[in-house]
Parts: structure tokens; sequence; C-alpha cells
């Protein structure tokens, strides 16, 4: 077969019969092109099987059910040993659910109690519950990783696309210098601890002696760092006790921020110093959307408490500005306080449900939706109203599977909320809705503050308080990794009908 195409002859050859260019009846002249279609079965993919050791065959093993296994076993683990009498300061056993609470509420890095640290937990129970933290803060796999580094064992693909995955900052088909990034997330997450716990014991060490200091001070830094919000002092909410001291509540308000706004952050601002326009997109999300929320919670916490006088009222000026900036920093994340929640105005407690919602940066050791994904979800809706098709903000376009994951992930939380909302109105019906409600968003957020409601709960409560920690340092992780390994490129697309909305 030959065609003529303008002045030269194109022949479409036939691979059964193909063209013999030694004959006389035909040869190439100047210009003629042959073209040859192989045969479907020489074209075709060769499949070949490799046995591996190593690979998981089951579903049930990947990335999100991995994340909720783990959990899982070290939630079990802690609740165990948290049972055993040495765990106790009263040398008893602890009862299952008040030990199981705890668990959850260190590894989730929440700061919730049923009981109080200070007093019902023994030295060895508190070893437990801040390797919990410690362990929860700094990440399951990153953890799992750094420790088969640290025995010489080899990561292997699929733990490196674990830890990869679970810190959410790379490409998706990036696994390359995994092994090298674990180690730099534990030095730095260490070494803030470090100067943390050193800047602590300066300063405890001017009220107590050493033996008394030294764990205070250790224990303050991993649950600052790691937004627990655990503490250990006793006759103290919190660190009430510290209401006035300014290096206290500066140094806790320093380590709780960087730890909300995750390592990646901060090191992308060390590396680009002052030169803004080198950050990358997602640290100015971060950055900007963090300071907006937290100005708009200080302003809101400041005019709301100012006249309480359970509260700021008869602090000096300066300090009720620096406690109205730390009650917005850390009722978002960390849930340290000094104000007891169950003293404050209504309306404060609703501002700060509100950011406990939201909680600090992917990737970091706080919870709630992320920063990241309530900000994708503002800059959509503002690109929206100005009547542009495309989400974009700091001169950078954001993809439209970003924005329908952000949107996603918001709408889902919410639905949670609301749910175990429902479900603790119901079954603890003599609190009033608004608390109930703080308690529910400050367990699905991570954050810990408490309204003195979850110590009174029943059991019924307690779990349902558990399973909302659970989901809520898991499930928005699960659920933004689940997406991301099932996005695919589909073959066709149907035809589009308009549909009334608003």
């Amino acid at each position: 077969m030959c065609l003529k195409l303008g002045g030269a002859t194109i022949f479409e050859e036939d691979k059964d019969n193909p063209i013999d260019n030694s004959s006389e009846r035909w040869s190439p002249k100047p210009g003629d092109r042959t073209i040859r279609h192989p045969r479907l079965d020489d074209i075709r993919p060769i499949q070949i099987s490799v046995p591996s050791k190593n690979r998981m065959k089951s579903k049930a093993f990947g990335s999100p059910a991995v994340l909720f296994y783990v959990f899982t076993v070290l939630i079990l683990i802690g609740t165990g040993l948290l049972c055993l009498p040495q765990s106790n300061a009263a040398g008893t056993m602890t009862p299952f659910m008040d030990a199981l609470f705890t668990a959850t509420s260190a590894i989730t890095v929440t700061g919730l109690t049923v009981e109080t640290t200070a007093t019902y937990w023994s030295g060895f129970g508190k070893i437990i519950i801040l390797l919990l933290m410690f362990i929860g803060g700094l990440g399951i796999m990153t953890t799992g990783a750094f420790l088969l580094v640290l025995i010489g064992r080899r990561v292997s693909i699929f733990q490196r696309q674990l830890v990869k995955e679970s810190i959410s900052i790379m490409p998706v088909n990036e696994v390359g210098g995994i092994v090298k990034l674990v180690v730099r997330i534990v030095l730095i997450s260490v070494s803030v601890q470090v100067i943390g716990f050193v800047i602590y014991l300066v300063r405890l060490l001017t009220e107590m002696d050493a033996q008394n200091a030294i764990p205070h001070a250790v224990f303050l830094s991993v649950s600052a760092f790691n937004n627990a919000g655990f503490t250990a002092f006793v006759n103290s909410e919190s660190i009430s006790m510290y209401q006035n001291d300014v290096t206290i509540i500066i140094a806790s308000t320093i380590l709780i921020f960087v730890g909300a706004v995750s390592v990646w952050v901060v090191a992308d601002v060390l590396a680009f110093r002052n030169k803004i326009k080198l950050y990358s997109l997602n640290t100015k999300l971060v950055l900007t959307g963090t300071i907006i929320l937290t100005i708009i919670g200080a302003i809101a916490f400041f005019g709301f408490e100012y006249n309480n006088a359970d509260t700021i009222s008869d602090l000096s000026l300066p300090n009720k500005i620096m406690i109205s900036i730390f009650e917005s920093v850390s009722g978002r994340t960390a849930g340290f306080t000094t104000v007891a929640y169950d003293s404050t105005e209504q309306h404060t407690n609703f501002l700060i449900t509100g950011l406990m919602f939201i909680g600090g940066a992917s990737g970091s050791v706080a919870g709630g939706i992320k920063i990241n994904t309530f900000a994708v979800i503002v800059v959509a809706v503002i690109s929206t109203l100005q009547g542009r098709n495309r989400t974009a903000i700091f001169g950078r376009e954001i993809s439209s599977i970003i924005v329908k994951r952000a949107m996603v992930i918001g709408a889902i939380g919410t639905a949670i909320v609301f749910i175990f909302s429902f479900i603790l109105t119901a079954v603890e019906s003599q609190y009033d809705f608004i608390d109930l409600l703080f308690e529910i968003v400050s367990a699905f957020g991570t954050v810990g503050l408490s309204t003195g409601l979850t110590s009174e709960m029943s059991r019924w409560g307690h779990l349902i308080l558990i399973v909302a920690m659970f989901i809520g340092r898991v499930g928005p992780l699960a659920l933004g990794l689940a997406m991301t390994q099932r996005t695919q490129r589909e073959n066709y697309r149907y035809t589009q009908e308009r549909v009334t909305i608003g």
C-alpha cells in the first residue's frame, strides 16, 4: 500500500508482508519514507513477577491502614504499662479505662486527662506518658525509621514511602534521601526540646532543687514542643501558677509555635531568612494563616476577658497582652493554659473551639484539619467570589486536586465533630451543649483544653472522647494518604449539566 503526499511517496509496510527493498518492482526514491506497523504481540508489555519476602500482599497493610494499626498497638502497650501498680502513685492497679484514656491522650499528643497527672501517676507512670508524647509528636513512621537507622538496619522502599507520605512535604513519587531526612527530623526536634529544657531548668532552679527541677523541665519541654499539654506541677491547673512568669510563658509560646508550624517551615525560614519571596507556597500559607489566626485569637481573648475577674482582669496591661497571645497560640494546638476555661466567657470558648478545629500545620505535631487545609479552602472561596476559575495566591496557582482534597478534609472533619457532638450530647445530657462541643473539638483537634467536664463524664463519655482523639490524630493524615494513593487519570468524561445551587 502506498500513499502520495505532496511530492513524496509513503509506503505503509505490513509485517506479515514486508516490502522487499531488493525487488526490481520497487526501489526507494529520494523523499520516500517507509512506515512499519509492529504486530500487537510485539508491543504488548512484558510482565515479570519478582518474589519478595518484604512485600506486603494484603491491602490491609497499605499506608493509611498501617497508621491505624501502629497507633492502636502503641495505645494498647501504653495502656498495659499504665495499668501496672508501678505506674500508680498509690501502688495499686490503675482502672483499665483510666489507663486507656491517658495512653490515648499521650500518644495522640492531646493532653486531656481523667486523673491529675502530678499526683495520680508515679515517676514510672510519668516516664511512660513522656515516651508516648515524644513518639506521638515525632511521628510513628519517622520514629520507626530512625530506630532502624540507629541499629544499622536497612530501611526498605515500603518504609521510605510511609515516612515520605506521613510527613506530607515531598513530591508524591520522590522517596530518595528519606534516611537523611529522618535523621534530620529527629536531630532538629531533639535539639529544640533540649534548648527548651535548658531554659526551663534555669528558671525552675530558682524555686526548687535540681532533683525536682530536672524532671519538671524535661516533662514540660517535651510536652510543649509536641503540643501535648501535659504538666506535672502539683497544685496547679496546667501552668496557671506561672501566669505572671515571663520566662515560662514566652519559652512555652515559642516551643508550641515551632512544633505547630512544623520543622520544615522553620527550616525553610532559616534557609532563606528575610528573603520571603523564596519561601515555598506551603511555608507562606502556614505562616500567614498562623499569624492571622494568632492575632485574631489574641485580640478576641483580650477583649472578651479584659474585665473577667476569674481570668485576667487583675493582671497588668503587659501581662494581659502576653497571656492573650499565649492563650491564642496554645489554645489552637497545645492545650497549655494559664486560666480555667470553666470560668472564661462563653463567647471566648466558642472562639477557641473554632481555633482548635483548625489546628496546626500539616506534617507538624498539631492536630485539627490543619492550617494548610483551612488556608486552601479560604483562598478557593475568595477566588470563586472574585469570579476567577483558578485558585491562586502569592503568584502561585493551587491545583484543583489539592483544592478538592482540602474541601473533602474540611467537610469530613465538620461531619465528624457534628456526629460526635450529637452522640456525646445524648450520653451526657446533663451538661450544656457549648461545653460538650468544646470537649469534643478539643479531643478531635488533639488540643487538650477542657472546661472541667472530662474528668466528670461517665465511662461512655470517656470512650467517645478516646475515639475522637484517635480519629483526630490519625484520621486527617490517613484520609490524605488514601486520596493520594487513589488518584487516577480518567479516560473519559461525562457531559456537563448545570445544577441549581444557592
